[in-house]
C-alpha cells in the first residue's frame, strides 16, 4: 500500500516531535544538548543559570501561551493575547527565545496516542468503503495545537512578519537542535498556504515607485550589490524591468523581485547590463528578455516555492507588453563551480584525453605527475585571461558540473537547481561574464544563460526526473567523456 504524501507528512511531523531532543541555551543561539525535557525543566527548582529562563518563567510562558489558544475566547481576543505575547518576546534575549521555540515545539503538537490510533484505524479501512470517514479522522488528529497558536499570531497586524522574523531566526538551529524540526516544518507549511501565489500580487517597480520600495530593491538585491542611486536608475530605466511578488498582508515588503533587461540578442556578460553610462537598448527591435537578478528578500520564507510563478507571470507580462519578444532567459552567476571544480580537479583531468592533457599541462609549465600543483594555478588572475587552454578546461569543467552531474537532491548548483526544476535548459556558458571579484571567487568569472522555452517546460522537467538534464547544442559540445566525478 502506498502511503499518501499527506500522511507521509503528518507522520514526519509527529515523529520530529516525539524523537525530539532538548537543548540547554547559552548565551548565543548556538547551544549544547539537555538531556531534560522542557516539561521537567519548568518542574524543576527554580534555580538555573541566568542565561535560561526560571521554571517559574517557563510555566508562565507556556500557560500564556495557551491562553492564546483557549477555545474559550474570540479570534480576535486570541489574535490580542498573541499581540501581548510577542511584545514580550521581542524584548526576550536569543537563548530566552530558544526556550520559548522549545515549548512550543514540545507542548503543542498532536497528541501521539490519538494519532497512532487513528492511523491504525485508516491502515484497516484503507480500501474499503470505511477509508474516507478514517482519513478524516487521521487528518483531523494530525492538526496540532502549533497550528492553531500559529494562526493567531498571525491574525494580530504585523503578526505575519513576526512569524517569518521568528523562523528566519531559529534555521540556523535546525542542524544542531533536533527538537526545532517539527516547529520548522509546521511554519513551512503554513506558509505555503498563506503565501501561495493565488493570494500574491504581481506588481512592477519602477523609478517611481514609492521611496520606501525603492530603497527595498537596494537592501535585498542578493545577486549583483547595487552601488548607488544612478545603478538603481539604470536598472529601472526604459529598457528594463522590474517585478515583484507582494502579499496583501505586507503591502511595501516585496517577497522575491526579478530584474529584467530588454535586449536584441542574448547577453553574455554582466558588465554591459550594470554599464551605468550605456544607452537604452531600441524596445523596438528587441527579441530577448534576459532575467539577470532574482532576489528572495525574506529568509523566513525559505522552503516557499514562488520563484517559477513570478518568472512566469513575468512572461507573460512582457509578451503582453512586447509582442516582438521571442526569447526570454537568464543570465545567472553559478556559485558552487569553483569549490566543486577543485574538489574534483582530478576526476576533471583524467576525462581529457592524452592529447589534450599533455597540451594543458606543458601550456601551464607542469608534468603529467604534477595534478597538485594544477591546482595552484586555478587561483583567479591573469593566468586565466592568457591561456585559452585553461579557459577551454574550466568552460568544460563547468559544462560538467551543469549538465553531466547530479547529486542525491538532483543539480548540484543551487541556482542551477532552481531554473532547471522550474522546466529550463542550460542554453549557454560564458566566459569572463562576470569579472567581479565575487564572480571570480564563485566561478572564475563564468556565467550561464538558462532559457525558459515555455512549450517545453514540462518535457525539461520530465527529462530531469529521469536524471536527464536538458542542455543546449552548444553546451553538449562542451561535454567532457563520462566518467564517475562525486559531487
Amino acid at each position: 500500500m502506498n502511503t499518501p504524501h499527506w500522511l507521509e507528512r503528518g507522520m514526519m511531523l509527529l515523529r520530529s516531535k516525539t524523537q525530539s531532543g532538548v537543548v540547554s541555551a547559552k548565551p548565543a543561539l548556538s547551544s549544547l544538548p539537555d538531556d531534560r525535557a522542557t516539561k521537567d525543566r519548568i518542574e524543576a527548582s527554580i534555580k538555573q543559570r541566568e542565561q535560561v529562563l526560571p521554571a517559574r518563567l517557563l510555566r508562565r510562558v507556556l500557560k500564556e501561551l495557551q491562553n492564546v489558544i483557549d477555545p474559550q475566547v474570540s479570534e480576535i481576543e486570541g489574535g490580542r493575547r498573541a499581540k501581548l505575547f510577542s511584545q514580550w518576546y521581542l524584548k526576550a534575549s536569543a537563548p530566552q527565545r530558544l526556550d520559548v521555540w522549545l515549548l512550543i515545539s514540545e507542548h503543542f503538537g498532536p497528541d501521539a496516542k490519538k494519532v497512532m490510533a487513528a492511523k491504525d484505524e485508516y491502515t484497516q479501512a484503507f480500501g474499503t468503503p470505511e477509508e474516507g470517514s478514517a482519513e478524516i479522522k487521521l487528518r483531523r488528529s494530525l492538526i496540532s495545537p502549533r497550528t492553531r497558536l500559529f494562526q493567531r499570531f498571525a491574525a494580530f497586524e504585523g503578526g505575519l512578519r513576526f512569524l517569518m522574523d521568528l523562523r528566519a531566526e531559529m534555521l540556523p538551529l535546525l542542524k544542531t537542535n533536533k527538537g526545532l524540526a517539527a516547529l520548522d516544518v509546521e511554519l513551512e507549511s503554513l506558509f505555503s498556504t498563506w503565501f501561495d501565489v493565488a493570494f500574491l500580487e504581481l506588481r512592477q517597480l519602477s523609478w517611481n515607485s514609492p521611496a520606501s520600495l525603492i530603497e527595498k530593491l537596494i537592501q535585498y538585491e542578493a545577486v549583483h550589490f547595487i552601488k548607488s542611486w544612478a545603478d538603481l536608475k539604470n536598472r529601472l530605466d526604459s529598457d528594463r524591468r522590474c517585478y515583484g511578488f507582494f502579499h496583501p498582508n505586507l503591502p511595501q515588503e516585496p517577497l522575491i523581485f526579478v530584474e529584467v533587461a530588454l535586449l536584441e540578442e542574448m547577453a553574455q556578460s554582466i558588465t554591459p547590463l550594470l554599464d551605468e553610462n550605456a544607452a537604452p537598448e531600441n524596445l523596438q527591435k528587441a527579441s530577448v528578455a534576459i532575467f539577470y537578478s532574482i532576489s528572495n528578500t525574506q529568509p523566513g520564507l525559505k522552503g516557499v516555492g514562488f520563484g517559477d510563478s513570478l518568472i512566469k507571470r513575468v512572461v507573460e507580462v512582457l509578451k503582453s507588453e512586447f509582442p516582438k519578444l521571442k526569447v526570454f532567459a537568464t543570465l545567472s552567476p553559478v556559485p558552487g563551480l569553483r569549490p566543486w571544480v577543485l574538489k574534483n580537479i582530478d576526476a576533471l583531468l583524467e576525462r581529457l584525453s592524452d592529447k589534450e592533457l599533455a597540451a594543458l599541462l606543458k601550456s601551464v609549465g607542469l608534468e603529467f605527475n604534477q595534478f597538485a600543483d594544477f591546482v595552484k594555478l586555478l587561483e583567479p588572475g591573469e593566468v586565466m585571461q592568457k591561456n585559452p587552454l585553461l579557459q577551454s578546461f574550466l568552460m568544460r569543467a563547468a559544462a560538467v558540473y551543469l549538465g553531466q552531474t547530479l547529486g542525491e537532491t538532483g543539480p548540484l548548483d543551487a541556482v542551477a537547481k532552481f531554473h532547471l526544476y522550474n522546466g529550463a535548459r542550460v542554453e549557454r556558458i560564458n566566459w569572463a561574464a562576470d569579472p567581479s571579484s565575487k564572480g571570480a571567487k564563485q566561478s572564475w568569472g563564468i556565467m550561464v544563460n538558462y532559457q525558459y522555452d515555455l512549450k517545453k517546460l514540462d518535457r525539461h522537467r520530465q527529462l530531469l526526473a529521469k536524471g536527464i538534464i536538458s542542455t543546449s547544442s552548444s553546451v553538449q559540445d562542451l561535454f567532457l567523456p563520462a566518467a564517475k566525478v562525486s559531487p
